[in-house]
C-alpha cells in the first residue's frame, strides 16, 4: 500500500527552506557576484546547484529516516556534538535574522517612504503574527508559498526587460574565463548553509512527514526546494548580466536595488522594494522557525515555549537591528560562514547513514554517500581556498 503524501505540508516544507534561501543575502550575493565575474558566474551557479541537490538530499532523507531533528542526531554520533553544531545555526541564524529584518525594513522604505527603522519593525511584527496565529505551521507553509511566488514572478519580469545575453550566459555555464573559491562558498552556503537546508527538513519533522515509507517525498521535496532556490539565482543572475553586460555599474551600497532600476527605471525600484520585502520577511519566518527548532529539544521548557522563544527571537534580531544599522557587509560574510557549517553538518550526516542505533535497518545508496563525500571535500576545500584569499587581500 503506497503512503499517502501531505502535498501541502511537503511544498510548504520545500517553499520555507527556498523562501529561507532568497533571502536578501542572497539578493546581494547575486548581485555582486555577477558584477565580478560577468557571464562565467553562469559556472558557479550551475556547481552550487549540484552540490545544493547533492547536500540536501542526504541531509533530509536521513533527518526523516532517523525522525530525529539534526541535533538530536549528532549528539548520537558523538556526545555534545548536537550542542557544537546548534550553537553554530543558532548564532548563523541570529546573524542571517538582523539582515534579513534589515532588507524587509529597506522594502518598505522603497515602496512607502517610511524609514528603513519603521519598516524593520513593521516587518518583524507582521512575522510575529504568523507565530501568534492558533494554526502556525499552516500559516507558515501557506504564507512562505506567496512569497516564493512573488519572488519569482517578479524577478521574470525583470530578467525580461533588461535584455541578458542568454548565449554568451549559457556559454560560460559550461565554458568559463573566471572562477571565484568565494563566489562559490557564498552561494552554496547561502543556499543550503548554516540553518538554512534544515528548515524544509524540520517543518517535516514536524508534520510527521517522515520514515522510510515517505522518501519518495522527501526526495521531491528536497529537490524541489533546490529547484524554486535556483530558479529565482537563475532570474536574478541575467537580470544582473543584462544591467552589466551594457557596462553600467550598480551602486556598491546595494547592488541588487541597481539591477532592478537600471533595468526599469523607477518601476523597477519599486519591484525591488515588493522583492526585498517579500525576501526579507520571509526569511526572518524560516531563520527563527528553523534557528529555535535546533534548541527546542534540549529542554523541556524551551519546547513548551517554543513559540514564545520564537517571538523574541524575532523582537531580539530586530533591535539589534535598530541599534547597530544596514548589514550589507554581514550578508556577504554570514554567507560565507554558513558555507563553512555546511560540510561539518553534512558530514555528521553521512556518519551518521551508517549508524543502526540512529536509522535502524535503513540502507542509505551508496552514491548519495560518494557524492556526499563529494560535497564535503569540496567545500572544505573551497573554505581553505576562500580563507587564502583573504590573507592575501584578494
Amino acid at each position: 500500500m503506497k503512503p499517502k503524501y501531505n502535498w501541502s505540508v511537503l511544498l510548504g516544507a520545500a517553499f520555507l527552506m527556498a523562501s529561507s534561501a532568497i533571502g536578501p543575502g542572497f539578493l546581494t550575493q547575486t548581485a555582486v557576484f555577477t558584477q565580478q565575474l560577468g557571464a562565467s558566474f553562469a559556472f558557479v551557479i550551475l556547481l552550487s546547484i549540484i552540490l545544493d541537490a547533492i547536500a540536501q538530499l542526504n541531509i533530509w532523507r536521513i533527518i526523516a529516516v532517523a525522525d530525529k531533528p539534526a541535533q538530536d542526531i549528532a549528539n548520537k554520533v558523538f556526545p555534545g556534538l548536537g550542542y557544537f553544531i546548534s550553537f553554530l545555526v543558532f548564532l548563523g541564524g541570529l546573524a542571517f535574522n538582523i539582515g534579513n529584518i534589515a532588507g524587509a525594513g529597506l522594502g518598505l522604505n522603497v515602496l512607502f517612504g517610511i524609514s528603513v527603522g519603521q519598516g524593520a519593525v513593521i516587518s518583524a511584527i507582521m512575522a510575529i503574527g504568523i507565530f501568534i496565529y492558533k494554526e502556525a505551521g499552516k500559516a507558515m507553509d501557506v504564507f512562505a508559498k506567496t512569497m516564493g511566488l512573488i519572488k519569482i514572478v517578479l524577478a521574470l519580469i525583470i530578467a525580461y526587460t533588461s535584455s541578458p545575453p542568454l548565449a554568451e550566459a549559457a556559454l560560460r555555464a559550461v565554458n568559463p574565463t573566471q572562477f571565484s573559491f568565494t563566489a562559490v562558498l557564498t552561494i552554496v552556503g547561502g543556499t543550503v548553509g548554516g540553518y538554512i537546508t534544515f528548515s524544509g527538513a524540520h517543518r517535516l519533522l514536524d508534520a510527521r512527514q517522515t520514515g522510510i515509507q515517505n522518501l519518495g517525498a522527501v526526495n521531491k521535496g528536497a529537490l524541489s526546494a533546490i529547484g524554486l532556490a535556483s530558479i529565482m539565482r537563475l532570474l536574478l543572475f541575467i537580470a544582473a548580466l543584462g544591467v552589466v553586460s551594457k557596462g553600467l555599474t550598480l551602486d556598491p551600497s546595494n547592488p541588487a536595488a541597481s539591477v532592478f532600476k537600471l533595468a526599469s527605471g523607477e518601476i523597477g525600484y519599486k519591484i525591488f522594494g515588493v522583492v526585498i520585502w517579500a525576501a526579507g520577511i520571509s526569511s526572518v519566518v524560516g531563520s527563527a522557525y528553523t534557528s529555535i527548532s535546533f534548541i527546542k529539544s534540549f529542554h523541556p521548557v524551551i519546547l513548551k515555549f517554543n513559540r514564545e522563544i520564537i517571538i523574541a527571537f524575532i523582537s531580539i534580531s530586530c533591535i539589534i537591528f535598530i541599534l547597530i544599522g544596514k548589514p550589507i557587509k554581514i550578508l556577504l560574510t554570514v554567507g560565507a560562514i554558513n558555507g563553512f557549517i555546511l560540510p561539518v553538518a553534512l558530514g555528521i550526516m553521512l556518519i551518521a547513514a551508517y549508524k543502526t542505533k540512529i536509522i535502524s535497518n535503513y540502507k542509505q545508496p551508496l552514491w548519495l554517500t560518494l557524492t556526499g563525500l563529494a560535497v564535503v571535500i569540496t567545500m572544505v576545500w573551497m573554505s581553505y581556498g576562500t580563507i587564502l584569499q583573504m590573507i592575501n587581500g584578494e
